[in-house]
């Protein structure tokens, strides 16, 4: 068993036994609470970039399945978890999460104390890491030395328009790190579903004369998205329009409204239960990949809506649908993926605002 460490930019480290590639990567820290999917968590494009550090005790025993990608090639920049097990049970006929990470050139530390390290992330805002196979001072010092890449959206979003035809509505989704999950879920609701890179000019999208538009989830910050501002401000009131993630992001900035503070909480995972305003017997359980929510301040009363959603745990708005415009946005999966699929009656309701659209 090969030793390895995990460097953290505050000069501390966490070692463990190596798994997957032995490649020397760095990457943003971020915990992963689901107890379940994490191949949906390693190959979703939101998490490029990042070292998923998993809080559930073991991962492993469910292998890899042909159906569970949600990219062919995943850019997370490593895996971090406390036990591995080899040993798949009934799936024996599945690749395994060490072959998986070998082919995809990935690495993976196990044997961790994974409880400490998500008290670090959370706590101290610790950031920045590297898998070194030593943990000395020229170690540290790189790590200081490492800029984290600030343009992950354009790097996972398609660099060709491509579509997934169907006989519906036809829908653009303004890849900013579409997963297949989504598509999947238009397709089952027949969208005609036309998928464009993510700096696509708002004259193109309009051209091809769509029932709707999506802004995708996707990696990064607002700050590095702040080119596609001017394209999403002027599709709302125009065209029914659904955002998820860091697409809710750019809608709520535009819109004037408080974000909580990302240093302080992000929400990573599974089990974030959501509660609409206007329908308090509905309760949904969530996944979430996102790094802020909404403050409920009064600058949530300048709007009419007709629908807003609020994160149970802290009592942020994680959603919302507005009165006067088409715009339906949340920052809760509605394809899940992984997580329980509560939420994909959203993806109804984005039909329903185009249909209500069409009859103006």
């Amino acid at each position: 068993m090969d030793k390895r460490y995990l460097i953290l930019e505050d000069g501390t480290y966490y070692s463990g036994i190596r798994f997957g590639s032995a490649v020397t990567t760095t990457g943003e820290l971020t915990f992963q609470t689901s107890n379940y999917g994490y191949q949906e968590a390693i190959t979703d494009p939101t998490n490029s970039g990042r070292i998923l550090v998993f809080t559930t005790p073991i991962l492993g025993n469910a292998g890899i399945s042909a159906i569970d990608y949600e990219s062919i090639d995943p850019t997370v920049k490593g895996v971090v978890i406390n036990q591995l097990d080899y040993n798949q049970g009934i799936h024996n006929d599945l690749f395994n999460l060490d072959a998986f990470l070998k082919e995809k050139n990935i690495p993976g530390l196990y044997n961790v104390d994974t409880r400490s390290l998500v008290r670090k992330i959370t706590r101290r805002n610790v950031k920045k890491a590297s898998f070194m196979d030593a943990n000395d001072q020229h170690a540290f010092d790189q790590i200081k030395a490492l800029v984290l890449p600030k343009n992950l959206a354009s790097m996972v979003s398609t660099k060709q328009a491509y579509a997934a035809p169907n006989v519906g509505k036809t829908v653009i989704v303004l890849d900013l790190g579409i997963k297949h999950s989504l598509l999947r879920e238009l397709s089952l609701r027949k969208i005609n579903t036309l998928v464009l890179p993510f700096n696509t000019k708002l004259e193109e999208i309009m051209s091809l004369n769509p029932d709707g538009v999506i802004i995708s989830n996707g990696p990064g910050h607002l700050k590095d998205v702040s080119a596609i501002k001017s394209v999403v401000e002027g599709l709302m009131g125009r065209i029914p329009l659904m955002a998820i993630g860091l697409g809710f992001l750019i809608t709520s900035e535009i819109l004037g409204f408080s974000l909580t503070d990302r240093t302080r909480i992000s929400f990573y995972g599974t089990n974030f239960p959501i509660i609409d305003q206007n329908k308090r017997d509905k309760l949904k359980q969530t996944s979430m990949n996102v790094q802020q929510l909404i403050e409920p301040d009064t600058r949530l009363d300048n709007y009419d809506f007709n629908e807003v959603y609020y994160e149970l745990h802290h009592q942020y708005v994680a959603g919302y649908e507005l009165r006067d415009i088409p715009l339906l946005s949340i920052a809760f999966n509605p394809e899940a993926a992984p997580g329980t699929k509560e939420a994909v009656v959203i993806l109804d309701d984005f039909l329903r605002l185009m249909e209500e659209q069409k009859n103006v």
